[in-house]
């Protein structure tokens, strides 16, 4: 098995799935990627067991064949290689592989490619087809807020719910809940399903924007295709918690107020919080907002007034300024509202005149007890 390729070509499509590559597998054959030849296509593979992310390109070749190649190796040698043609010999019977570039040669061992685990035969009985910039989209927005507790396994992915009228995307970590939903793509059948973070990422990574993502799944597995990659993952199992029930219907108090004035005086006021809480307690009062911090162990304090609009009673709420810098910042419109109830219910920070009329995002932030 030889075949003759461009090193900076071979390294950008191996560059592309070495995220599923995992640190402490269990299993030595998962440190390799599954090299298989078949006419002038090379597929490779990486997977994780839960996670596999394959990638094709065209490659000059003589005969077919398969052999687990040494990741990281094969990874540094491209690395630090100019771009130019190399060739890479396969001996089948030993599984050693020589790589030949201009002016030298390297050798390694390689794995019998019989031994990488195969991808389990399913059959994905839905599908949906969705850009590229919507994908990556709805990953940025709700990513941050998935939570990382193993007790809790289903909250550490997104929720996918898929119905005729629109598709909705879901994470919470039971102190922030970010809801994404658009109208302008819909399903025939109604489905809901929980992904994990890491193929999440991995999407987030290799989306550009303008390619077609076709996502195929069914009860245990989702299928992501899109350009020369396809990535399949195993879906967490279990209820996803009823979050429509948290968010809070009636949310009188009202304040408007630009988004990146409100973001930055934050992150200013919130170097003086406590360092356990992070609490930053917002008091409205007419057109006013003030926000105070303070560490009573170090006898730090800050405090900044900004202008805004506020439709409400006058009130005072403490939140995690951690979470409020996050959800601000994941925002792109230029003006923002935060809707309040009292101090002891959620908020909701929403994005005002968005671009586009297609989209609700809804972010709900628990408010932190103020300590009189």
């Amino acid at each position: 098995m030889n075949f003759i390729t461009s090193s900076s070509h071979l390294l950008k499509h191996l560059q592309s799935i070495s995220g599923v590559l995992s640190t402490n597998s269990t299993l030595p054959i998962l440190d390799n990627f599954l090299f298989s030849i078949v006419g002038n296509e090379l597929t490779v593979c990486a997977s994780d067991l839960e996670t596999t992310m394959m990638t094709k390109l065209q490659v000059q070749s003589e005969n077919d064949g398969k052999i687990a190649m040494p990741a990281k190796l094969i990874l540094e040698v491209l690395k630090s290689m100019p771009d130019q043609p190399c060739t890479i010999k396969v001996n089948q019977a030993n599984f050693s592989i020589e790589i030949v570039y201009d002016n030298g040669k390297s050798k390694m061992p390689g794995f019998n490619g019989e031994e990488f685990p195969k991808l389990p035969k399913t059959n994905y009985n839905s599908s949906i087809e969705l850009t590229g910039e919507l994908l990556s989209r709805a990953i940025n927005k709700t990513i941050f807020a998935t939570g990382v507790e193993d007790m809790r396994p289903t909250m550490t992915g997104v929720y996918c719910q898929f119905s005729p009228e629109d598709i909705t995307f879901v994470a919470t970590d039971a102190h922030k809940l970010v809801r994404y939903r658009r109208s302008d793509i819909t399903t025939t059948s109604s489905a809901a399903f929980i992904l994990p973070k890491k193929p999440l990422n991995l999407l987030k990574a290799n989306l550009k924007g303008e390619e077609s993502v076709t996502l195929e799944y069914n009860e245990s597995n989702a299928l992501f295709t899109f350009g020369d990659i396809i990535l399949v993952c195993r879906l967490i199992e279990g209820k996803y918690p009823n979050y429509e029930a948290v968010i809070p219907k009636e949310n009188p108090n009202v304040l408007t107020i630009d988004r990146l004035q409100f973001l930055s005086s934050l992150k200013r006021v919130a170097i003086f919080s406590n360092k356990t809480t992070h609490q930053v307690k917002l008091k409205l009062a007419g057109s006013e907002l003030s926000l105070f911090a303070e560490d009573i162990d170090f006898s730090n304090e800050a405090s900044e007034r900004l202008t805004c609009n506020y439709d409400g009673d006058d009130l005072e709420i403490g939140f995690n300024s951690r979470f409020l810098v996050e959800m601000l910042a994941s925002i792109d419109t230029e003006v923002v509202k935060l809707a309040m109830s009292e101090p002891s219910r959620a908020g909701l920070l929403m994005p005002v005149n968005g671009e586009n009329d297609k989209e609700d995002i809804l972010m709900l932030v628990m408010p932190v007890m103020i300590n009189r």
